[in-house]
């Protein structure tokens, strides 16, 4: 337990870094304040630093002596959103807030670098990546596709995200995927409009559009294996401008979330066979876009044990859930998964409802402070036991 009483002597420090973050939330690709921020105490610690990968990333570097090489990432962004806490350190900027805990993870890996920097109670190369633009923007990829591994070297890549509806300071780790693919659609319905008061005279693309969104629920329903998962839902439909007038055209659009790459690839031929189908039996027609998002997040077994082991180590056997029930929310460290082996953990903290809490994405959402110290302490752990001195 040294390295978490090492690093409570942080949390007042960690707590104000985490504060002023939540009050500066900045959107995606716009995180020059918060990137300054991370760049600045980095220096402070007297790491190695790079600004500007992916625009507004920042690589910190720690090496003592030859060994192993390993990444730890937090994310930088915050979502559009407007804050309706009224503490003193709700966001200042308005329509931007940090409701996902970025704000948390930065502080936690800021707190396990200064530990490491100062301590240096490993062999070898640790990089702390902070990655912007997790909401949608896909930083984790542009990262990747501009260099991130082959300047900055890994073995292997960890990630780690606050969780709502975890006991606080519980971990939630699991081997294979542990969060889904994100994929969208636009589907147009073509039928031929006219009077509503004379259907028979037209072809009416309501109906049809009425019947997809039934008929598509028989894809993970009948067309995919029980023990696999498959979400689709029509998020929007839109039509018409008139309340006497039967439409031309529907437009309708949604998100599909899937684990395995196979049942991922299956997924667009799928909607547009059955789309195709009802809307042939009703004289309509259709058209697809499909639009691939964030790839499933599959951990690595070999690096799930690895970050299990520390995550025992640090609170205890009774502490880490092992194999917790995969999200189907996405997450794009997924693109750092797919270049190198590694495990994303989650990391309880509290209730995700109720008095006490909210849950992610609300705009009454805050960062539980109480488990700054349990998340650097457990990438200090992940780092020692990793790249063990002897």
């Amino acid at each position: 337990m040294s390295v978490i009483k090492e690093i409570n002597k942080y949390h007042d420090e960690m707590t104000a870094w985490r504060r002023d973050i939540h009050m500066h939330p900045e959107l995606a690709y716009e995180e020059t304040r918060t990137s300054d921020f991370v760049a600045e105490k980095l220096k402070e610690f007297g790491m190695e630093v790079h600004q500007g990968l992916a625009k507004t990333g920042v690589v910190g570097t720690i090496r003592n002596g030859d060994g192993p090489s390993i990444g730890l990432r937090a994310d930088l962004d915050a979502l559009p959103l407007e804050e309706k806490n009224t503490f003193e350190h709700a966001s200042v900027n308005l329509g931007k807030m940090h409701a996902c805990g970025h704000d948390g993870h930065i502080t936690m890996l800021l707190g396990a670098a200064k530990y490491l920097a100062a301590s240096k109670k490993f062999r070898g190369t640790v990089n702390v990546i902070f990655q912007p633009a997790e909401e949608g923007g896909a930083g984790g990829e542009l990262m990747v596709q501009e260099g991130l591994f082959e300047k900055f070297p890994v073995d292997s890549v960890y990630g780690m995200h606050n969780w709502t509806g975890l006991e606080a300071g519980y971990f939630g780790i699991g081997a294979g995927p542990i969060m889904a693919a994100a994929d969208t659609f636009d589907l147009i319905i073509q039928g031929q409009g006219g009077h509503a008061a004379m259907p028979y005279q037209c072809v009416d693309p309501i109906i049809a559009a009425s019947q997809v969104v039934n008929a598509l629920q028989t894809i993970p329903s009948r067309n995919t294996h029980p023990v696999d998962s498959v979400i689709i839902s029509v998020t929007q439909i839109h039509a018409g401008d008139a309340y006497n007038i039967i439409p031309d055209t529907v437009r309708m659009h949604g998100s599909v979330r899937t684990f395995l790459p196979e049942t991922r690839n299956e997924i667009p031929s799928r909607i547009l066979k059955v789309s195709e189908g009802v809307c042939a039996a009703l004289g309509a027609s259709c058209e697809l876009n499909f639009i691939n998002g964030y790839p499933a997040t599959v951990n690595s077994v070999p690096e799930t044990d690895i970050s299990a082991k520390a995550a025992i180590d640090l609170v205890g056997e009774d502490k880490v859930v092992r194999n917790p029930t995969p999200s189907m929310a996405s997450e794009d460290f997924s693109y750092m998964l797919e270049a190198r082996p590694g495990c994303y953990v989650w990391l309880g903290i509290g209730p995700g409802e109720g008095e006490h809490g909210c849950t992610l994405h609300s705009p009454h959402y805050d960062f539980n402070d109480e488990v700054l110290p349990t998340g650097a302490a457990y990438w200090a752990t992940l780092v020692e036991n990793e790249l063990a001195t002897g």
